[in-house]
């Protein structure tokens, strides 16, 4: 066998070291080898001619000087021929060959030379044929070890490149740039009008689960959410989130209901993230895009304000959303609840308990408090504010002062 450090002395073929006789077998090797990855791999079929006789025939014949060099050196690769084959590889996934085919062409000339000899073995060189298993098991760990290197660099770069140009549409869009530039350098062409999402998406409960690390719950619960989104969406999507929500723009395309379909894909996200999400939905074309994106982060605030999880548009808020705009009236509704501004709990309840339809015991379970703690917060708004959430009349005014409150 090979010893790391010894030449493979016993390795001989026909009384000459087997170095040599590869040597001499490789002006018909070559093209042997060059013939069958045509034959057997489509991705170097559809190369260009002048790539296959030029680059991956020299390729073929490195690759044999390499394996000839590692049978007289005693099986150890040499820095220059690593080199050489990490950068014929870089030029392999750069083109866009599939790793796979890389790889594969590295097997197909392995065999190819081991039908050439092994058809032609005497007894006295099935010593010689045992011995080189473990060289070329060596050549074909270093191949896919350089490969698998290669590509996941090539393919971090480029996923940061379109990282990149997504990033610089996105904001081309939000804010009135020159987003057909933008859109040209990623390659894909605008849509006419686009979904602008502001989106909040709450914890998991793994996020809270004792021992776990919160960080690695929160990204992946990102991580499922913008994957769903992407799989539901036929266009590129334009997204800039972190692990509690951000910015999404959604090309409506041509559905029939187009708002029904963006309602439906963002709560399907929801569900795969497994966290409730709670979006401020406004469409827009490409010029009313910056316009859109305030008026859905207002949207997805007023929501989270005092409604369940869900998609809002300004005709489910429109009422919410008048209320809050700059004025006297707002002003006098919000100084409503100014001696509260300083009770969270009891703001936090007041919320809840109006979102529930004043159902106690529902408030109580959001809350995670019993249903007299609900009771006995109420009764302190009730004599702080002078308004009582039971009464009708007082509940409109308590729902309009928290509304105007959000966004004061």
């Amino acid at each position: 066998m090979i010893e790391s450090n010894a030449v493979p002395l016993e390795l001989r073929w026909r009384g000459e070291p087997l170095h040599q006789a590869l040597a001499a077998a490789a002006p018909a090797l070559v093209p042997a080898v060059l013939a069958r990855l045509i034959a057997e791999l489509p991705a170097y079929a559809e190369l260009p001619e002048e790539e296959l006789r030029g680059d991956i025939t020299r390729i073929i014949e490195r690759g044999m000087a390499m394996v000839g060099r590692m049978l007289r050196d005693g099986g150890a690769p040499d820095p220059k021929s690593l080199a050489d084959l990490r950068e014929d590889i870089l030029h392999r996934a750069e083109e866009g060959v599939p790793i796979e085919a890389v790889l594969n062409a590295h097997n197909v000339g392995v065999r190819v030379a081991w039908e050439h000899f092994s058809a032609q073995a005497r007894p006295e060189d099935v010593r010689a044929l045992a011995g080189v298993v473990d060289l070329v098991l060596r050549y074909l760990r270093e191949i896919t070890s350089v490969a698998s290197s290669v590509y996941f660099q090539e393919r971090d770069t480029f996923l940061a490149d379109a990282h990149a140009a997504k990033q610089d549409l996105l904001a081309a869009l939000l804010t009135g740039g020159d987003s057909l530039d933008a859109a040209a350098r990623l390659g894909i062409r605008l849509a006419d009008s686009y979904a602008v999402l502001d989106v909040e998406i709450a914890a998991h409960p793994d996020e809270s689960a004792p021992g776990t690390n919160a960080d690695v719950a929160r990204w992946r619960k990102l991580r499922r959410f913008r994957a769903e989104l992407e799989r539901r969406s036929p266009h590129p999507l334009l997204s800039r989130l972190n692990g509690h929500g951000g910015v999404v723009l959604l090309a409506r395309g041509d559905a029939a209901d187009p708002d029904r379909r963006v309602h439906d894909l963002v709560l399907a996200a929801g569900a795969a993230a497994g966290a409730d999400v709670t979006v401020g939905a406004v469409s827009a074309s490409v010029p009313g895009i910056p316009e859109a994106a305030r008026t859905a982060h207002e949207l997805r605030r007023l929501a989270v304000a005092g409604r369940p999880p869900g998609v809002y548009t300004l005709d489910e808020l429109a009422l919410d959303y008048q209320l809050t705009r700059p004025g006297p009236a707002r002003d006098v509704l919000a100084g409503k609840l100014r001696a509260i501004e300083d009770e969270p709990d009891l703001l936090e309840t007041l919320c809840t308990h109006l979102g529930t339809g004043l159902n106690r015991r529902r408030t109580a379970s959001r809350l995670h408090v019993h249903p007299n703690t609900v009771d006995y917060r109420m009764r302190k708004v009730a004599e702080l504010t002078g308004l009582n959430p039971a009464d009708a009349t007082d509940a409109a005014h308590l729902r309009a002062a928290l509304i105007a409150r959000t966004l004061h």
